[in-house]
This record gives C-alpha cells, structure tokens and sequence, in this order.
C-alpha cells in the first residue's frame, strides 16, 4: 500500500525524515526518488540530524558513497545517479547487511540491485514549496514504520 504526505516545507520533510529515524533499526534500507531539488538530500539531512550527526550532509554525486559513523548508528548515504546500468564490483548490496542505515538516493536506477525489504519514497514537486511524498513500505517492519509515521 502507498501512503501521501503533502510536505509544505524544508521543515515538513526534516520532520518526516526525524520520524521515520525515531523507528530505525540495523539493516534499514531507504530508497529515494524524485528530479532534482524535490527533496531527497534534504530528507537525509534530517534523518542525520536525528541520528545525532553534526557533519554537513551533502549528495554524495561524484563519492557514490558517503559514511558517516559518529551517530546512534552508522548512516550509509548513497547516490547513485552516476551509476552505469551494468555497473557491477561497486558492492552497493554490501551495505544492506551492516549495522547501520542506509539511505540511497536515485534507488530506481539501480532497482535491480535492492533488497525486497525496504522504504520507497518518492518526492513530487506540486510548487517551490509544496511537494507530494509518497511512501511505499515493502515488508512489515516498514510497513510498521509507516503506520507509527503517518
């Protein structure tokens, strides 16, 4: 089942991002989808916040993979617009089984590659401020998350 979230601000989707963080578990895997400045960094910024990091979050375009390991747990943030196709041997899967969070945005590029269980969100800009989040939960811890979020 999808769920829709209108997101009105910057602070909306922090505070999305601060809620769904309040549930997080070791192994969690977040997809994010959406054009460009729809919100997805921003969504990262604020589950990092949540997480108690202080380092300045940015999209890791050119790093592929971002490790930030001083928080409740590690957050393995991932952007993966830059991918090829077939683009095997980066070992993306092989932050799926650690101990910590891992958050990848563009995920529909390499949807192949992801585990049956996990969030999809999908940002939809409406205006400059406004935008739809739509959120997908495949298995039930997530699809618990969602229903403790919504």
């Amino acid at each position: 089942m999808d769920y829709k979230i209108t997101s009105r601000s910057e602070e909306d989707t922090m505070e999305l991002a601060e809620n769904i963080e309040s549930e997080k578990f070791p192994g969690m895997v977040i997809c994010l989808d959406g054009e460009l400045g729809s919100g997805k960094t921003i969504f990262v910024k604020g589950f990092a916040k949540s997480l108690g990091l202080e380092e300045t979050i940015t999209s890791p375009t050119f790093n592929i993979v971002k490790e930030y390991l001083n928080g409740e747990l590690p957050l393995y943030h991932m952007d993966v617009y830059r991918i090829e196709e077939n683009d095997n041997g980066v070992g993306i899967e092989d932050y799926f089984d650690k101990d910590g969070v891992t958050i990848i945005e563009w995920a529909e590029l390499i949807e192949d590659s992801l585990p049956e269980e996990r969030l999809d969100i999908k940002f939809k800009i409406i205006d400059e401020d406004t935008r739809i989040i739509k959120l997908t939960p495949h298995g039930q811890k997530y699809e618990d998350i969602v229903n403790f979020v919504i």
